[in-house]
């Protein structure tokens, strides 16, 4: 196969793009939406594009946040956190939550969004989310790069021990209707983000031998 019509770098020595691709080829990707408190009860709410769901039982959900921020100090200090699902009418909430703010600024009050207390963890989830993963902290591991050097980005790994899902968004059957919930994408480039919809859908089965 020709390789003319392919764009070709290697990271290690710049891309020599306009924006970085990586971001925008791994997408759109799910927004982990991390509500937490640290040891004395300050609370902490971020997004994280780094997101996804690692296993299912038990379910395990991870984020990768680039530098030790406050939402790592805060998990690791309690061992606890909330995932919050973004959906489109949250989205311009959810954006202001990524603001550089002073340590110690209640990010639910800044983007006037409500607290409720979780039913197992300490950490509060978002009341206006239609979906919460209340988690315990399994792992958090320093990343390396593949010469084993450390690098400063740490995953995040937590046990979902309980979730919160508005009834709406359950079919008659009890499917939950992932289109429903609007849910919202981080893509490429600096501003970009996607929904998804029913018209997108299709369905495969996997095969049987």
């Amino acid at each position: 196969m020709s390789t003319e019509n392919r764009f070709f770098y290697e990271p290690s020595q710049g891309h020599g793009l306009p924006h970085n691709p990586l971001n925008a080829i791994i997408g759109p990707r799910p927004i982990g939406w991390i509500s937490s408190r640290n040891a004395q009860g300050q609370r902490n709410l971020a997004p994280y594009s780094f997101f996804n769901c690692f296993n299912y039982d038990p379910p395990i959900i991870g984020f990768a946040s680039t530098a030790w921020k406050d939402s790592v100090a805060n998990i690791v200090e309690t061992g606890e956190f909330v995932w919050n699902l973004t959906t489109r009418t949250l989205a311009e909430q959810m954006n202001l939550t990524s603001a550089p703010l002073p340590r110690g600024t209640d990010e639910f009050e800044f983007a006037g969004l409500t607290a409720i207390a979780g039913n197992i963890v300490a950490a509060d989830r978002i009341a206006e989310s239609p979906v919460n993963f209340e988690c315990k902290l399994t792992q958090c591991i320093q990343l390396t790069d593949a010469s084993g050097n450390k690098i400063d980005t740490w995953l995040v790994l937590g046990e979902v021990v309980a979730v919160h899902i508005e009834k709406h968004l359950l079919s008659a059957e009890g499917i939950y209707q992932t289109a429903l919930a609007e849910p919202v994408l981080r893509a490429g480039g600096p501003s970009a983000y996607y929904g998804i919809s029913d018209e997108q859908r299709f369905d495969l089965h996997r095969p049987t031998l």
